[in-house]
C-alpha cells in the first residue's frame, strides 16, 4: 500500500514541475511595430508573433534574416506577405536559385 501512495506522490511531483517548467519559457515577443510602408523586395518570409504576446503583430523576415515587427492588418502588411508568397512559390519552380531567391527558404525550414 505504502508503494502506491510513493509512486503517486512521485508522478504528481514530476507533472507538476514539468507544468510550472512549461509555464516559464520566455516568449519572444515584439514590444512595439513599425506603422510605415516598405520595400517589399526586402522580405523573404513572414510569420505571426506567438499567442502569448501583448501586442498583435505580424514579423517580417528580411533577406538577410533580420526581424521587423509590423501591423499585421494593414493594407501595405498584407501587400508584403502575397509577394512573398509569389516570390517562394516562383523560387520553388526554379528550385530556389538565381537572384531574386536570395534569402528565401523552402517553407518549413527554419533561418
Amino acid at each position: 500500500m505504502a508503494q502506491r501512495w510513493s509512486a503517486k506522490l512521485f508522478f504528481c511531483i514530476i507533472f507538476i514541475t514539468c507544468t510550472v517548467t512549461l509555464a516559464q519559457i520566455p516568449l519572444d515577443c515584439c514590444l512595439a511595430v513599425k506603422n510605415r510602408t516598405l520595400d517589399k523586395t526586402l522580405f523573404a518570409d513572414y510569420y505571426p508573433q506567438a499567442k502569448g504576446c501583448n501586442i498583435d503583430a505580424m514579423i517580417l523576415v528580411t533577406r538577410r534574416e533580420k526581424n521587423l515587427c509590423v501591423p499585421p492588418h494593414e493594407v501595405w502588411v498584407q501587400k508584403i506577405m502575397s509577394h512573398i508568397d509569389s516570390v517562394k512559390t516562383w523560387c520553388k519552380k526554379k528550385n530556389y536559385k538565381g537572384k531574386r531567391c536570395f534569402g528565401v527558404k523552402p517553407d518549413g525550414t527554419l533561418f
